[in-house]
């Protein structure tokens, strides 16, 4: 027996280092940015985003009850994502639709000053931030759809939960819209601000959209009430020049000056791309795309979903040079205020 023990010696050696060796050629690549073989690890203390906490909450007026409804931030999302953009569309298009949504929101948030909501809101249900509706109210327009539509936004906001858009380290201007004229719109274009993520590119295929083109009927007499114009003849206006999305950025009526956005949201066109025609009294208005152009196009997005797109594709294409990013950095703030 005694004979026995060098070998056993031995071969026990032999099985320690076999054991040791993948180990030690794992160990020295296992942090690395690039290759990495392990998944990083979230913090100990929780198994969730900051976002996900529910003491992070949106006042939300709601115009039907006149009442302010404290809402959970990404179940605001999910109404957000459901009153903003069809279920119907590709998964691909609502994640994209998805962190639009939570970015604006926290930007809006992080905000001192919030426009255009009564006290003690911070946000109304209303294009003029993000449409919301609640999952009760979602039952009542979707009727028994209402099961697979409500599962199907979910989905697409759970896999983008605690991301936003950032750029330069900071929440954007998330911007999005239903159908451009071809072309997404230049930020400054339209508002006065220039955002260098907000840039007027293609989006040509907007064109398949039911929305793309619109039509509206005035009387002389109401075209020259809304706008403040008096009308000469068949001349209606003289389009002075055209913005980088190819939109009217200004008109000119016997000397007076409007400006292609200021005339859409006065006759409450679809968009600022417009043709008009005299015949008899009436003056006929024909517009191409439907919203303000600014950012992403919505069946834009989900024309390139339906392509094979990828969400990060969808965004790299309409938010130039955004990151995706974790909002836990914006979480403990948002927390303190609301």
């Amino acid at each position: 027996m005694k004979s026995m023990k060098p070998v056993l010696f031995v071969l026990a050696g032999m099985f320690i280092i076999t054991l040791l060796i993948p180990a030690m050629l794992v160990v020295p690549f296992a942090n690395k940015t690039q290759g990495h073989l392990t998944e990083p690890k979230k913090p100990a203390h929780s198994t969730q985003t900051a976002s996900a906490d529910p003491s992070v909450m949106v006042s939300v007026y709601r115009t039907s009850s006149k009442a302010v409804e404290k809402v959970p931030l990404e179940e605001y999302v999910t109404g957000v994502v459901g009153s903003e953009m069809p279920p119907e569309f590709n998964v691909e298009a609502l994640k994209a639709q998805s962190l639009a949504a939570r970015t604006y929101i926290v930007k809006y948030l992080l905000a001192d000053t919030h426009l255009a909501a009564p006290e003690n809101a911070a946000v109304t249900d209303t294009p003029s931030h993000q449409v919301y509706h609640n999952k009760e109210e979602l039952k009542k327009l979707w009727g028994p759809d209402y099961n697979w539509k409500i599962k199907k936004v979910q989905e697409a906001v759970q896999s983008t939960k605690g991301e936003i858009l950032t750029y330069d380290n900071k929440p954007i201007n998330a911007q999005f819209f239903s159908t451009s004229n071809g072309y997404t719109e230049n930020s400054e274009a339209v508002w006065s601000n220039s955002f260098p993520y907000l840039k007027s590119v293609s989006s040509s295929w907007d064109k398949e959209s039911p929305k793309y083109h619109s039509q509206k009927i005035f009387s002389v007499k109401e075209f020259e009430q809304l706008l403040g114009v008096k009308i000469q003849g068949s001349s209606i206006g003289t389009i002075l020049e055209r913005t980088p999305g190819k939109r009217v950025a200004s008109v000119s009526f016997n000397g007076k000056k409007l400006s292609g956005t200021d005339i859409r949201h006065k006759l409450d066109l679809r968009s600022a791309d417009f043709s008009w025609e005299r015949k008899g009294n009436n003056i006929i208005i024909n517009t191409i795309g439907y919203g303000h152009g600014v950012g992403m196009s919505q069946y834009g997005a989900n024309y390139l979903a339906e392509k094979g797109k990828k969400c990060n594709d969808i965004i790299a294409y309409y938010y130039k040079g955004v990151s995706v990013a974790s909002d836990e950095n914006y979480m403990p703030t948002l927390t303190a205020k609301y």
